[in-house]
């Protein structure tokens, strides 16, 4: 079970790395877009990202892995 935590966390760094290094002004322009957004928005694409996670790790679940 742990390793499988350790292999999320890793999977999670490769992604963000890959963002920062391929496209860093990307960042700051999607981060200048969320300061722009009204909080219920942003409450809305957190909740929205949690429940495709949870769904994810549900369903790896479900496979076996």
């Amino acid at each position: 079970m742990l390793g499988l935590v350790f292999l999320a966390l890793g999977l999670v760094l490769v992604v963000e790395g890959l963002v920062f290094a391929l496209a860093p002004s990307r960042i700051e322009d999607a981060l200048k877009t969320l300061a722009e957004m009204p909080v219920e928005t942003r409450r809305f694409l957190g909740l929205m990202a949690l429940a495709a996670g949870v769904l994810l790790v549900w369903l790896a679940r479900a496979l076996g892995v």
